[in-house]
């Protein structure tokens, strides 16, 4: 029997994408062909995190890359921008859907966005096997929000999220969380519903770049990565400023881009507080490695919504991390039982504060930490549970 599957992707995020769902996708696909599988990806040109279409030409080796959007305008308030995306990908799905399922044994949306697939499944060949992988519920985040504009939002994020999920003949949820919190609200069937979280994709520091930027002299205080809501933007400065009052020769950075990036740096007036662009990639293994301390935030009331992509590099660098989440969280347990450290489940600053002192002052056993990020975060593991 033929091992090899013909795979065909849909999410709008993949490469050159620097980070979150672009990244991701992109080493999960560079993998899938690494292994002999023929992929194809239908995507946008590059947008995230600028929310900017960035037209783009670039190829990977042995995958087909069918991209759209590239005439999309994207505003800056949230709402509309994401119906933007919503509507106009499934418009993209639906005109190429027909042509590039052919021969396709395996079918994998990437939620959110979700529209797309819910527009598409009544045109999707029976034969194919339909895979979701699932890295935010987005109903979580609607819950947080009031008014009746966001209820109506949420009852339509419901209704679109049940038939994706009942539609598909397997899920893959990043957390225990988001699968346990799915189940309840789309009454899912247990038998199809698989956890597997996000992989490793570290590899050896190739760059010295940013020592000018992280001084070896000063503690280093860093947030890198994507910047919205369910970071709790607006907190974590203010976290930031009252840290770099109580810590001696502490400096605080902020590596992202985006709107709520620039709102950061537009209300900032602590010198303390350095703003900078996402590094290259290449870069990212140095980012880590010359971090005293790297933070990964939480808004309040949103861990069942998602797990980190980034927690699995975190771990497997000589990096100390602060994580800020929910009391109770698949993160809180997970740091607790495998005696990693830290972990706040607060946002109270005197208690954040605290916390980041104590870390900066622990002895962490990095060996510890890359062996439990390479036993839970396998991309070989994710693979296995997609195919079979």
């Amino acid at each position: 029997m033929n091992s090899q599957k013909n795979i065909l992707v849909l999410s709008p995020f993949f490469y050159p994408e620097p980070i979150s769902t672009g990244k991701f996708n992109t080493d999960f696909v560079v993998s899938l062909q690494k292994k002999g599988h023929n992929v194809t990806v239908l995507c946008f040109h590059p947008f995230y995190p600028d929310w900017s279409i960035k037209k783009s030409q670039k190829t990977l080796k042995g995958i087909e890359i069918v991209r759209g959007g590239k005439n999309l305008f994207f505003t800056k308030k949230t709402l509309i921008r994401r119906l933007i995306l919503e509507i106009s990908f499934a418009f993209f799905i639906l005109r190429n859907l027909k042509k590039h399922q052919l021969n396709k044994d395996i079918i994998i949306p990437v939620f959110p966005p979700s529209f797309a697939y819910f527009v598409i499944l009544p045109f999707i060949k029976k034969s194919i096997k339909k895979v979701g992988m699932v890295h935010d519920l987005q109903e979580v985040y609607a819950n947080q929000k009031k008014g009746v504009i966001n209820r109506l939002v949420n009852t339509f994020i419901h209704k679109v999220e049940n038939k994706c999920y009942n539609n598909c003949d397997k899920l893959i949820f990043l957390s225990n969380e988001m699968k346990s919190v799915a189940k309840k609200l789309y009454n899912l069937e247990e038998s199809k519903l698989e956890i597997q979280y996000p992989f490793v994709t570290m590899g050896k520091i190739v760059t010295n770049n940013l020592n000018s930027i992280l001084s070896k002299d000063k503690i280093n205080i860093v947030y890198s990565g994507a910047l919205g809501e369910k970071q709790n933007p607006f907190k974590l400065l203010e976290f930031f400023d009252t840290a770099s009052r109580k810590i001696k020769n502490s400096k605080y950075h902020i590596f992202s881009q985006g709107s709520f990036f620039e709102k950061l740096k537009d209300n900032n007036t602590n010198s303390n507080i350095k703003f900078h662009n996402l590094v290259k990639r290449e870069c990212l293994e140095e980012l880590y490695a010359k971090s005293t301390v790297q933070i990964i935030p939480q808004k309040e009331r949103t861990s069942k919504g998602s797990l980190p992509s980034k927690l699995p590099n975190l771990l497997a660098s000589n990096c100390k991390i602060l994580v800020i989440t929910d009391p109770n969280s698949e993160i809180e347990h997970l740091f607790l039982d495998n005696k990693l450290k830290a972990v706040s489940t607060s946002w109270n600053l005197s208690e954040l504060v605290k916390k980041l002192e104590k870390i900066i002052d622990a002895k962490v056993d990095f060996n510890h930490q890359n062996k439990i990020a390479n036993s839970l975060f396998t991309l070989d593991e994710m693979i296995r549970k997609i195919l079979h």
